[in-house]
């Protein structure tokens, strides 16, 4: 389970960093991502899919936390 860094680049879109791979991707989709839930399955622009444990509330970013690929 890789740790990632989930923040905002400067167009707004939520991009997904590999700290340990120096790895960059943005985030295409997100399972859930309103003020019920935020997390879940996160598919990337380069096809690869990861899992975010849900929070209850959009957390504040940037954000490092586990995941785990699928």
């Amino acid at each position: 389970m890789p740790n990632v860094m989930l923040r905002n680049n400067a167009a707004g879109q939520l991009v997904f960093y590999v700290t340990k791979k120096d790895h960059e991707e943005t985030v295409v989709s997100l399972e859930f991502s309103g003020p019920g839930a935020w997390g879940g399955e996160i598919e990337l622009s380069d096809g690869s899919r990861y899992y975010l444990e849900p929070f209850d509330q959009p957390p504040r970013l940037p954000l490092t936390v586990r995941v785990k690929r699928l």
